[in-house]
């Protein structure tokens, strides 16, 4: 009996617990709801952001340069030349012979008197050898004839002593005074056949010499001609089979410019003027010069006048028979006070915009500020603003006509 009231106890139901209140469901979904609406915004918002901007403009910049008193010049003439060598050479051998070994290729640095190549030596060797054999031959003939002569004088010292005594005929003695100086005279023949056998060994060696071909100065080699096996001959041959020089040597410390000026136009220049160089291959590369001279004689075909232009700057990249183009410029005059002179862009960052000049600088989060100029004097390339743009600031070098005051722009990477 006590049994069944305890297993009734465990099945009896507790009522303690409060009920759970109505309505929470709905407010539930209340909060979903207002979750999903909040991430539909921030979606929308970050698609505004992405898709819906306006697209940067791709633009190219230029920094505008401070002119100094004083440095302001304009072109007074253009004209197109090339880079040349004062001082090239074509070296060749100083005989004819057979290229045993070249020594240099082409853009090789070689210094004054380097070896180039050398040619084979066999017949200058053979030449050399008998020359010296010819002078060991005069040289044992003098010893020959000084011993002979010292003999003869040798007698004819005691001949005379005899004579004197009368012992000897007076014959006798004369015979042995004449063979005496005879052997003297022979004597002076052999010495003067030694020196010349010498001075040819001299020459031999010359010959020896010259199958070796050296720089005769220092510079860049820009042109190999000759190969092992080759003849070559410091003298022009018919057939085409024969090589007049080894390489080409050119000094690359003497570099300048030749410009063919009109005759029209020759006025404008003068000696000492200052000249800026722009090598084809380089566009963007400004390189100071100066006239050298104005060659006083005038092309009569082509009309022209050369002028020749020093490169006030050295460099690798410069190298002969470039095409380069050069403005002679004007140095502008000088002024009283010293003031500011501006700044100088490029020619292409100045555009109309309703009537006036403008330029377009680049400002703050990569939106341009559109600013009236005020424009000089043209520097080449390059144009001199006296107002609305600041040293260091950068200008979009040929803005599209559809670039307004505060589009945001992309500077274009350089390559």
């Amino acid at each position: 009996m006590n049994a069944s009231a305890e297993l009734l106890k465990e099945l009896r139901i507790e009522r303690k617990s409060p009920p759970p209140a109505s309505g929470g469901g709905g407010s539930g979904r209340r909060w979903l709801w207002i979750a999903v609406i909040a991430v539909v915004l921030l979606v929308a918002a970050g698609a505004f952001a992405l898709f819906g901007r306006t697209p940067a403009v791709q633009v190219e910049t230029a920094p505008a340069v401070a002119i100094q008193q004083g440095s302001a010049s304009s072109s007074v003439l253009d004209a197109s030349g090339y880079v040349v060598a004062r001082r090239m050479a074509t070296v060749s051998a100083k005989i004819t012979g057979k290229v045993r070994e070249v020594m240099i290729e082409e853009g090789m640095r070689v210094e004054a008197g380097q070896i180039m190549a050398t040619l084979d030596p066999i017949d200058a060797d053979a030449q050399r050898s008998l020359y010296a054999s010819q002078l060991q031959a005069a040289r044992s003939q003098v010893a020959g004839l000084e011993a002979q002569q010292r003999q003869a004088a040798a007698e004819a010292s005691r001949l005379q002593a005899l004579v004197g005594q009368q012992l000897v005929s007076r014959s006798q003695y004369d015979q042995a005074v004449a063979q005496r100086d005879s052997l003297r005279a022979q004597l002076e023949t052999a010495q003067r056949n030694v020196k010349v056998a010498n001075d040819q060994l001299a020459i031999a060696d010359l010959g020896v010499d010259n199958n070796i071909v050296r720089a005769p100065f220092s510079g860049v080699v820009t042109a190999k001609a000759a190969q092992p096996g080759e003849i070559v001959s410091p003298l022009s041959a018919g057939g085409g089979f024969t090589r007049t020089g080894i390489g080409t040597i050119v000094d690359m410390d003497s570099l300048e410019i030749e410009v063919e000026v009109g005759e029209a136009f020759i006025g404008r220049v003068q000696p000492k003027m200052p000249v800026e160089a722009i090598l084809n291959a380089y566009p963007e590369w400004k390189i100071p010069a100066e006239v050298i001279a104005i060659i006083p004689t005038a092309d009569r075909g082509k009309a022209t006048v050369k002028v020749r232009v020093a490169l006030k700057l050295k460099d690798p990249r410069i190298v002969p028979e470039m095409g380069v183009r050069v403005s002679f410029l004007e140095q502008a005059a000088p002024q009283a006070e010293a003031k500011p002179q501006g700044v100088r862009v490029p020619a292409g960052a100045v555009v109309e915009r309703e009537g006036a000049s403008v330029a377009f600088v680049l400002g703050d989060e990569n939106r341009v500020q559109q600013r009236t100029v005020q424009a000089g004097q043209a520097m080449g390339k390059d144009r001199q603003l006296l107002k609305g743009v600041n040293a260091g600031e950068l200008v979009v070098v040929n803005p599209p006509d559809t670039l307004r005051d505060g589009t945001r722009v992309q500077q274009k990477q350089t390559q």
